[in-house]
């Protein structure tokens, strides 16, 4: 078994989302980039592309974070040990068979792993809560104007902070399935509950599939003062 190198905590396996998805592995991990130390690439037995070689310590810190959780998921989903590499958009490369999606944030990094027989894309997102301040400066530009007008003040933090994860877990989810980049005015957040569900809504055209109109299911959960998203597509042609 690889060794993990001290600036992680040991892997945990929780499902920290409300709903389970059927054939999904979650592994996450807090880290400390301050212990980071020079070897522990070589250790954990990741290469470093030559953009993170370059990179400062936080950023090599959640990289390396991310793969391990990565490459445990993949393990747990039935896959041989598989380290994702970056394509030339920078996104995972996942073994053919299965998908994934890698987040990281502030000291805490995951992945989510599945065999394509359940699920053809997953985007995994995690974000610090927005201080109020910050979020009324960022709606305008995270929102749609249909957005802003069902924004709830007394939840002005929640909820752009909600909106912005599931729309980076959505790009993160049907990104690999369209290869086509769309942006924060290209869909909007219908509803959401208390209890962690969530349905989006596409406003542009990417494919015949995924087309202006195309809703979609997501789920969101919070710890910690992080908010975790998660969109799942199914590997059936039917929608969630």
């Amino acid at each position: 078994m690889t060794a993990l190198p001290d600036f992680c905590t040991p892997l945990d396996a929780d499902w920290l989302l409300p709903i389970p998805l059927a054939g999904c592995e979650l592994r996450s991990t807090r880290f400390d980039r301050q212990r980071l130390q020079a070897g522990d690439f070589a250790l954990s037995r990741v290469e470093a592309p030559a953009n993170i070689q370059r990179s400062v310590a936080k950023r090599q810190a959640e990289y390396l974070a991310g793969r391990i959780c990565a490459r445990a998921a993949l393990l747990a989903a039935g896959s041989a040990a598989w380290v994702p590499g970056t394509d030339e958009e920078r996104a995972p490369v996942w073994p053919v068979g299965f998908c994934g999606s890698i987040t990281h944030g502030d000291g805490w990094a995951a992945a989510i792993v599945a065999h394509d027989s359940y699920w053809r894309g997953l985007g995994l997102d995690v974000e610090n809560r927005l201080e109020t301040a910050r979020a009324e400066r960022l709606a305008p530009e995270i929102l749609t104007p249909d957005e802003l007008a069902r924004l709830d003040p007394q939840q002005t933090a929640l909820q752009v902070t909600l909106t912005f994860s599931l729309k980076e877990s959505l790009f993160k989810a049907l990104f690999p399935l369209v290869r086509k980049r769309f942006y924060f005015e290209h869909a909007e957040l219908l509803s959401w509950s208390a209890g962690g569900h969530a349905r989006l809504r596409l406003l542009t055209d990417l494919s015949e599939e995924w087309h202006h109109g195309k809703e979609i299911d997501g789920q969101f959960s919070l710890f910690d003062e992080r908010l975790l998203s998660l969109v799942a597509i199914p590997s059936s042609k039917a929608a969630i």
